[in-house]
């Protein structure tokens, strides 16, 4: 059997240095706030997470890209923006035209629900095909409420796995949320809009040079490995993800390049140069933010490992239940608690070295806690104090 190893000639080490690397994917990350439309079309996807300490994810994510945006703004405006709540390497918001690279999602599994109660996604898929909106009560009475065994092994209801179900399939989508619960709607949006004449090796080309170009740049092993969660999002291209010829493809179409820098291969989107710094500035990292999703891109660039430990008991953990990265200029330097306590912002921040005491690293710490309230619509002023 012949190797399925690329026999692409590697390419030469270029004259950019890792700062130059760091510098690039602050700024291109970090770009200059705009409208909350724009910003979500140029990333295409935001991370979603349900843990609100003090804020979730997908605003702590989007405080830094969005002129004047509070907590909640994207939940508030959802139903007026161009995104769904979907499935691409992770659960998040989704663009709608990245969206389309992933529909229609023909399904290679069977469902829970299935198994456990056989007809009941049937069912609910009658009972809803003709309903406007659709909330999870709305099935209690004529479906009862029986229940399935859930990801962490306690129970839920099967009719809210059944909806959960229509909505990864694509039959449903989410109209919006009342008190933090999905009411869904049937999913039109997207019906005769696949991109037309293009196969399934193309779409998953396309598909990993557009989640490239969200965390660019990336080391090669970090390619393969968001190759391989884009599954998730695209469970019918699983063997064009997962073929390792799917980079050199990406390489070869002219969508993404490589550099070499101390001896590690970059990928990047093809059309854009490397440059431009992080400037003066304090920012408080979401643990899901584009600048510090790709572990392994973090230890590379800042030298330490960084967790997210949230899941990890009381005990044993070191930075803190909700610890977010703090970056200053390029070099994420530590760790922030924050919590609202009384309209009042507190934040406890840890350093991996020592705290920096120039000026204008207290000037710009202090303005980024003025805009995180601004953010949390606290009204006192914000409280900080350092670990030891």
């Amino acid at each position: 059997m012949p190797s399925t190893r690329s026999t692409s000639p590697k390419p030469p080490a270029s004259k950019i240095t890792l700062e130059d690397l760091r510098g690039y994917a602050i700024r291109r990350s970090l770009f200059t706030p705009t409208t909350l439309p724009a910003a979500l079309r140029k990333m295409g996807y935001v991370q979603a997470d349900p843990i609100r300490a003090p804020a979730r994810a997908q605003d702590l994510i989007l405080r830094h890209r969005v002129n004047d945006y509070g907590e909640g703004d994207l939940e508030r405006r959802y139903p007026k923006l161009d995104v769904e709540e979907d499935a691409l390497h992770n659960y998040g918001f989704v663009h709608r035209d990245l969206q389309l690279l992933m529909h229609p999602r023909r399904m290679r599994r069977e469902s829970r629900v299935e198994r456990s109660h056989p007809g009941l996604l049937d069912r609910v898929r009658e009972f809803v095909r003709p309903r406007v909106t659709i909330h999870p009560r709305d099935l209690d009475a004529d479906h009862g409420r029986q229940s399935v065994t859930n990801y962490w092994g306690g129970s839920s209801s099967a009719t809210t796995h059944a909806l959960d179900w229509l909505h990864y399939g694509g039959e449903l989508r989410v109209l919006r949320r009342d008190a933090g619960i999905r009411v869904y709607a049937p999913a039109r949006h997207h019906e005769g809009m696949p991109l037309a004449g293009e196969s399934a090796g193309e779409r998953a080309v396309h598909l990993l040079e557009r989640a490239v170009a969200l965390y660019a740049p990336m080391p090669r092993a970090s390619v393969r490995q968001l190759a391989s969660m884009l599954r998730y999002g695209a469970p019918h291209l699983a063997t064009e993800l997962m073929d390792r010829r799917l980079i050199e493809r990406a390489l070869d179409g002219g969508g993404l390049r490589v550099v070499v820098v101390d001896d590690i291969e970059w990928i990047l989107p093809r059309a854009e140069r490397i440059r431009g710094d992080a400037g003066n500035r304090v920012r408080f990292l979401a643990p899901f933010d584009p600048v510090v999703w790709d572990r392994r891109r973090f230890e590379i660039f800042w030298g330490w490992s960084y967790r997210f430990e949230a899941y990890t008991p009381a005990a044993k953990r070191k930075l803190g239940y909700y610890a977010q990265p703090v970056l200053w200029r390029d070099f994420v330097i530590g760790w922030a608690n924050v919590r609202a306590i009384d309209d009042r912002l507190e934040a406890e921040i840890g350093f991996v070295e020592k705290r920096p005491r120039d000026a204008a690293f207290t000037r710009e710490l202090d303005a980024e806690l003025e805009r995180f309230a601004r953010f949390m619509r606290t009204s006192r002023k914000p409280r900080i104090t350092f670990r030891r």
